[in-house]
């Protein structure tokens, strides 16, 4: 039976506070890591497919390896790096770098990438119509608020022709730098989480690959505009504080979330709307 720990909205807010008092009340030793390398390794992770990637590894790899593994599951994109930066959790596993570069600098957190796990590629989805092209003039497309995975979507949407962006425009891109709109399309800004139930509400939503699936939607199959995944910076990888990288227990995570096993489960569970960046 998997021991993953769920915590509810209020529990996560209480966390976010306890965090934000303690960093008020010290500044002296923010970056230094934990030693204390003991007892089970716990990891912050998104419910899908992060926690369920985990579990696997739990469930088949970990024992036989000598990890003792707990997953916290988490369901926005701040509390996962707050509670790694004060030692709350010992890693987390939810993010890509552009979007970690931005919270450490917007934050003063120390969180590092450890091992780049997977893509989950991000996507146009709409109730109302069939293709991007059959979006109508002053259509309203629902996007993530946060600065990089806003900037990500409508890059997305510049990408597949129904934008133009200002030139050089970089992770911090909002609506103001769109430089042509031929169909007047309007935006919502939402919380990441919030948009697939937008998706009665506005003609069309970008959303990101894990919300999507744990509402049910398939990437692969059910994206109008998909992602490409060459090249892409967005792989989402497993994090810890910066120190902690050389945590014995650290280390055997990582190699087990890069082994061939982990490979073919997220081929075989995913099919195509979670891919492998290893």
């Amino acid at each position: 039976m998997r021991n993953t720990a769920k915590l509810t909205t209020a529990v996560l807010a209480a966390g976010a506070l306890t965090f934000a008092l303690s960093a008020c009340g010290s500044d002296k030793g923010s970056s230094s890591a934990s030693s204390d390398y003991s007892g089970p390794l716990v990891v912050a992770a998104s419910p899908t497919p992060h926690a369920e990637i985990l579990d696997y590894v739990k469930d088949h790899l970990a024992k036989k390896a000598g990890v003792d593994l707990e997953v916290k599951e988490f369901t926005d994109y701040v509390t996962p790096n707050t509670a790694t930066e004060d030692g709350s959790v010992g890693a987390n596993y939810f993010q890509n770098q552009p979007y970690l570069d931005d919270f450490n600098k917007k934050n003063g957190t120390h969180i590092v990438p450890v091992v780049t796990v997977h893509l989950e590629p991000l996507g146009l989805y709409s109730h109302k119509v069939k293709s991007a092209d059959a979006l109508k003039s002053g259509a309203t497309i629902a996007v993530p608020n946060d600065s990089v995975n806003e900037a990500r979507a409508l890059k997305l949407l510049a990408a597949n022709g129904l934008i133009t962006l200002k030139s050089g425009v970089g992770n911090e891109a909002t609506p103001a730098d769109i430089t042509e709109n031929p169909k007047n399309l309007k935006f919502k800004e939402l919380e990441a989480a919030q948009t697939p139930r937008s998706l009665d509400d506005v003609d069309a939503a970008v959303i990101n690959g894990n919300y999507a699936i744990s509402s049910g939607l398939k990437p692969a199959k059910d994206a109008i505009v998909l992602e490409s995944a060459t090249n892409n910076p967005y792989g989402n990888f497993l994090a810890v504080k910066k120190g902690n990288e050389k945590d014995p227990r650290v280390k055997k995570l990582a190699k087990l979330l890069t082994s061939p096993e982990v490979k073919k489960f997220i081929e075989d569970k995913y099919a195509g709307s979670v891919i492998p960046s290893f």
